[in-house]
């Protein structure tokens, strides 16, 4: 397949609310879409009814979208794989999807998080499974890019990076549409981090809200946010401009700023008084920014990088810290110059 030819069909392994939305886009280009999806029951009301009640309330999904609980129907004969899958679960899937893997195939990679222990990104935990023999190329997905408002139509525009620019020209090829712009990139570990480090900040966002605090306190936690996570991406691989793109400051300040954003709905109940537990147990959609502050503080440490930040909420997360104790030892740390 050529870097701007339209492949006959293509997989979204995922069918939460990001997968959905991603087959909704695909399926109102014309494209034959499968989409994949773990839940049976979920499947069953897709087909009958063309809307995921579960994960994407309230939007008619396209005739041509099919979802499935298989993977071997999924993703048989397919050019281009969409994977939407939550990290904690992605290195189990990746093996799952071993059989059906086709050589030469496009796999594009639209999740944001880091793998717990390892601090493995999204495309580093597939090439981990699946090696070079096949011939597969990694395109990673990041943006400012919240489903419900890609599905209703609103304008917004995302990254695919790659260290193979045709495969980045490819994905670029394959999700452009009339409201969704698509820039192409080299920095695939900047814009894997970006989409992954902001979501940490996303929690504190939510927190600020869920406890009553301002503006200039908002605008304080997403301003040391971002110096935050250009230290830790940069020690982690990334180029520092990245950073100040779509995948960085534009996700970062979507899902600060927004209460569709799932972290920051997080952060927000945290700071009205709910716990965790309770939090987590409440939907069936996981908010990647907890397992991400969990490991973000551990190569934090690894690399000897400052994230004053993370550490206040990995403190509130599984510390039992609270809140207001937590922005109290923000505010009381040793004063210094603004580019330290």
């Amino acid at each position: 397949m050529s870097s701007q030819s339209t492949p006959s069909s293509v997989a979204v392994i995922g069918g939460g609310s990001w997968g959905t939305a991603l087959g909704w886009l695909l399926g109102t280009k014309g494209l034959s879409v499968r989409l994949w999806v773990k839940e049976p029951e979920v499947v069953d009301v897709i087909t009958r009814t063309r809307v995921n009640e579960v994960y994407l309330p309230g939007f008619l999904l396209p005739g041509s979208l099919h979802p499935t609980t298989s993977l071997a129907e999924a993703m048989a004969e397919v050019e281009v794989l969409i994977v939407v899958v939550p990290c904690r679960w992605l290195r189990s899937m990746c093996q799952e999807m071993v059989p059906f893997l086709r050589e030469g195939t496009t796999v594009v990679s639209a999740a944001k998080g880091l793998e717990v222990g390892a601090g493995r990104r999204p495309t580093e935990v597939m090439r981990d499974v699946w090696g070079d023999e096949r011939n597969v190329s990694l395109v990673a997905l990041s943006g400012p890019n919240l489903a419900r408002e890609l599905v209703a139509g609103i304008p917004a525009a995302t990254v695919v990076a790659s260290a193979d620019q045709t495969a980045a020209e490819r994905a670029q090829a394959l999700l452009t549409a009339p409201t969704f712009r698509v820039y192409t990139n080299r920095d695939v570990a900047g814009v894997e981090l970006g989409g992954a480090l902001k979501n940490i900040i996303a929690i504190g966002a939510g927190l600020n809200d869920g406890l009553g605090f301002g503006d200039n306190t908002k605008a304080t936690l997403v301003t040391r946010g971002l110096a935050e996570m250009v230290r830790l991406g940069m020690a982690l691989g990334a180029q520092r401009e990245t950073f100040y793109g779509l995948s960085g400051v534009g996700d970062l300040y979507t899902t600060c700023a927004s209460t569709k954003s799932r972290n920051h709905t997080v952060g927000f109940r945290l700071g009205q008084g709910e716990t965790l537990g309770d939090i987590t147990e409440s939907t069936p959609m996981v908010a990647e920014g907890i397992d991400t502050t969990r490991e973000a503080l551990r190569q934090a440490r690894l690399h000897d990088v400052e994230v004053p930040i993370t550490e206040q909420l990995h403190a509130i997360l599984f510390e039992g810290h609270s809140p207001r104790q937590s922005v109290s030892e923000l505010m009381s740390r040793g004063v210094k110059a603004e580019a330290e």
